[in-house]
């Protein structure tokens, strides 16, 4: 018996080692390499069939360097001053901060309805689809849809811009009020707490430091936003004069000096967000 049970131990451990043979080529694997395959050949197949008109290819790149040469080594302000373009980069940044202040509050109350271990799934699995059908539409397409009712300017472009900065942080609270542990709830449910001070006693502290660092990252998305509705939307600000300065002016180096004004915004926005979110780990 003994000899019958050594032998049976080897044959478990030789099956322990051989190894295991996992299938490469499963359904998904197979959809996702032909179709990388075919946009790969349609994109030969495109190069190959444009009708390019006897365009100098060298010719066409040594005038694009040119033009960034110029438009980033000669910047210059002519058709208005420092203080206007800087004036307009703080009407971008309001038109930014309002969108995503009333998204952000819009969002507490549907991601609190949409969190799972907080509602009924019926509800949650309604408000997740809702808004997922909001994100799938990009933005200028919401601003313009509001423009039709409000005509174009800001009053669109902050209706627009609320109406996908609410579906983007109501998906992010959600996620960050469904990480809370269960047993936590429970135990607050059998002290006898309701809903609201479930909600303000143990989900809101939990998740502060996610919803702020989400609602930061959210704002910076609406302020590069906000830049080209100031152009396609009329809605002001320095998105507005680069959008002058490139199709009234034709003036590239004043493109590029409007650029740098928007890059130097976006790199302080980033600092203040970097030290922030530390300031409130250090807190926590």
């Amino acid at each position: 018996m003994e000899a019958k049970e050594q032998m049976t131990s080897a044959k478990q451990f030789l099956n322990l080692q051989k190894p295991i043979r996992i299938k490469t080529l499963t359904k998904s694997t197979v959809v996702i390499r032909s179709t990388l395959f075919t946009l790969a050949l349609l994109t030969v197949y495109a190069f190959f069939s444009f009708d390019y008109k006897e365009l100098d290819i060298g010719e066409a790149v040594l005038a694009t360097f040119a033009n960034l040469k110029a438009m980033f080594l000669e910047p210059h302000l002519a058709h208005f001053t420092f203080t206007h373009a800087l004036y307009q980069v703080f009407v971008t940044l309001g038109l930014a901060f309002l969108t995503t202040l009333f998204g952000a509050v819009i969002a507490v109350f549907l991601g609190l309805l949409a969190a799972e271990n907080l509602t009924n799934k019926r509800v949650s699995a309604i408000i997740k689809g809702l808004v997922a059908f909001i994100r799938a539409v990009p933005t200028v397409l919401w601003v313009l849809i509001f423009a039709v009712a409000a005509g174009l300017g800001s009053v669109a472009a902050v209706l627009g811009m609320t109406f996908h900065s609410v579906s983007y942080l109501v998906k992010a609270y959600s996620e960050s009020f469904e990480e809370l542990d269960n047993g936590v709830i429970e135990a607050l449910q059998a002290s006898g707490a309701s809903w609201w001070q479930i909600i303000f006693q143990a989900v809101i502290p939990s998740s502060l430091t996610y919803m702020i660092s989400w609602t930061f990252l959210r704002f910076e998305i609406n302020f590069a936003v906000a830049i080209a509705m100031g152009a396609a939307a009329g809605a002001g600000g320095i998105g507005f004069d680069m959008f002058m300065a490139s199709n009234f002016y034709l003036d590239i180096r004043e493109i590029g000096a409007i650029t740098y004004f928007i890059l130097a915004i976006a790199i302080l926005l980033e600092i203040l967000a970097i030290r922030f979110k530390k300031k409130l780990k250090v807190n926590g």
